[in-house]
């Protein structure tokens, strides 16, 4: 194998096109420094327009996805063992660095031991038009910070057949790297949208026909088993676990609904509420 440094050597065996990258300061190395700094993170994909895959299942779904891929770094061993597969699938334009584990790990800052890892363009933000083209149910985030509950929502999303991803401005970046990274990619394959007044999209959706039901424990809310929206034209709406949702978006909603639970705990995680509410909602409209 040959070794690449700053040249543009590059070989081809017949499995996968690539170039070997062994030196941390390479400049086609940039997109994936210091993957860790979450400060470093925002403004180098910022500036750059793009975001990181981690991971082989999220390339995967990367490869399979929309978005279109800049460079996919690999450990030698991943190399060995998914040349033949990503061969068939990565575009013949699109560099290939096959780096060894030291230098991957002076340049991201930690060990990546997946040994997989990809940058890719983050394209033009979808619209709140856009997202409500489909037939719902539509998913709302109000102030959700924390990256594996979004990324945790997106899997459960697509998991339960609902069409899109709403994220007020409070939002975590649905394409940071954890969060696709526990999205398992399926956040590369969920359309979504942001919005700077979660209050304002509410109330266009609610103009355009759409049913809101902002999911709460409260106890005096209606049982989610009581509960029978028109799927297609549903927003579920969810708030951080603590606050919950703001009084504002609360009143957005046509309905507060809860999911029943032994009344000695205090509520479900975000991401696992989502999922019960979808699942019980597609169940309910599949026996309608």
């Amino acid at each position: 194998m040959s070794r690449g440094g700053l040249g543009p050597t590059s070989e081809n065996d017949g499995v996968l096109q690539h170039v070997v990258v062994d030196r941390a300061d390479d400049p086609r190395l940039a997109d994936y420094i210091g993957l860790r700094d979450q400060e470093l993170r925002r403004a180098t994909e910022a500036r750059g327009g793009l975001f990181i895959a981690e991971g082989i299942n999220v390339l995967r779904r990367l490869l399979t996805s929309s978005y279109q891929v800049r460079s996919i770094v690999l450990g030698p061993h991943r190399y060995e063992s998914l040349g033949d597969e990503l061969s068939a699938s990565v575009r013949p334009e699109t560099p290939v660095y096959v780096v060894p584990r030291d230098v991957l790990v002076e340049v991201a800052g930690f060990d990546i031991h997946r040994g997989v890892v990809a940058s890719a363009e983050r394209g033009v933000p979808g619209s709140l038009a856009t997202v409500s083209m489909s037939t719902g149910p539509i998913v709302a985030l109000e102030g959700l910070t924390d990256h594996e509950n979004v990324g945790a929502i997106a899997r459960a999303v697509r998991a339960f057949g609902a069409k899109g991803m709403i994220l007020d401005r409070a939002c975590a970046d649905p394409l940071y790297r954890r969060v696709v990274r526990v999205s398992m990619g399926e956040m590369l394959h969920l359309p979504w949208c942001r919005v700077e007044v979660l209050t304002d999209a509410l109330a266009t959706l609610r103009a355009d026909g759409w049913v809101i039901g902002a999911l709460t424990p409260a106890p005096d809310a209606i049982s989610i088993h009581d509960w029978s929206p028109p799927l297609d034209r549903t927003v579920l709406l969810l708030g951080t676990e603590g606050p919950g949702l703001s009084a504002a978006a609360m009143a957005s909603s046509d309905v507060r609904v809860r999911i029943p639970i032994e009344p000695d705990v205090d509520s479900l995680n975000v991401g696992h509420a989502t999922s019960v509410a979808l699942a019980l909602l597609r169940q309910a409209a599949i026996r309608r």
